[in-house]
């Protein structure tokens, strides 16, 4: 009878300590009630309760966490129905709290997300959503991370996966961006046409600028020449009345030979005449050249 009853009690202290030996894998924790009450938490290693009189609360999983948030459907604030999926990642980091404060914690995480994607893209019109996806994952995880931290979790990232609107919707948004896009290229070709004609006014404006410059120009040299030669002229008309008040004859024949050629050069030109024959006096032409010879000669030695 002594050998059972110490056999009974052996077989209780084992079963004792085999109850109060718990092993936390890594990742988790856990939490610990005495009496129902919670007493302390677990971390990660092995660790020794009071059997019967405490107990593992819950096994909380603190590594991050995928939720799937189930595609719902959003009425933007142009009216325009969407059908709005997304995933939400989150991680506990009270155990405590992620267990005494919230019944159903990935219920509740669920539907918060989801209450909130509607709130949030409610609030927006649609090209605001499709265009806008970067700002409008920040908008909701800031609002959801404010909310779940009474919980003890941290929301790290929201992402919207698919905004899908109606068929017909996608439809009318295919011609609408044709018809930006025809309308854009119809600008451009617009601009560069104006462009073109443009420049090409400014060409014609700086070749008529060119002309205008080379016209004056032109016309400077030429008055300069003309100036050049008058004042030769006259230069030559002072030598040559010098040489005549002197007594000089050569001089005389000098003027005599020019009006003399100057005579011979109408009559050639003029537009009626077409055979010319005078009978004319060469040796009075030459003479007179000569004498204008005689006259240069003069005066370039008089010169040195």
């Amino acid at each position: 009878m002594f050998m059972e009853l110490v056999i009974a009690l052996v077989a209780l202290v084992v079963i004792g300590i085999f109850l109060g030996v718990k092993t936390v894998t890594q990742g988790n924790q856990y939490t610990v009630e005495r009496f129902g009450k919670y007493r302390k938490t677990l971390p990660p290693g092995l660790h020794v309760i009071m059997p019967i009189i405490d107990r593992i609360g819950a096994k909380v999983n603190m590594m991050e966490q995928v939720l799937d948030i189930p595609a719902q459907q959003v009425i933007s604030q142009d009216n325009a129905t969407v059908t709005i999926d997304a995933v939400c990642f989150y991680q506990v980091v009270d155990p405590v709290k992620a267990t005494y404060e919230v019944n159903q914690l990935h219920r509740a995480m669920q539907n918060l997300v989801m209450t909130n994607i509607r709130t949030v893209l409610g609030s927006m019109d649609l090209d605001w959503m499709l265009s806008k996806r970067d700002e409008i994952n920040a908008r909701i995880l800031t609002i959801v991370d404010e909310a779940t931290n009474p919980w003890g979790v941290k929301v790290t990232r929201i992402e919207i996966k698919d905004i899908l609107p109606p068929h017909d919707l996608v439809e009318a948004m295919g011609r609408q961006m044709k018809a930006e896009r025809l309308k854009r290229a119809q600008i451009l070709e617009a601009e560069g046409t104006k462009q073109a004609e443009i420049l090409e006014a400014e060409g014609e404006k700086q070749a008529q600028i060119l002309t205008a410059e080379g016209a004056k120009e032109a016309a400077f040299r030429e008055a300069e020449a003309r100036e050049r030669q008058a004042e030769a002229e006259a230069n030559a008309t002072t030598m040559v009345s010098k040489a005549i008040a002197e007594g000089n004859v050569q001089a005389v024949n000098y003027f005599v030979a020019q009006k003399y050629v100057d005579a011979l050069g109408k009559i050639a030109t003029s537009d009626n005449q077409k055979v010319l024959m005078l009978p004319l006096e060469a040796s009075s032409v030459i003479g007179s050249v000569a004498g204008v010879a005689e006259i240069a000669k003069e005066a370039f030695s008089k010169n040195k």
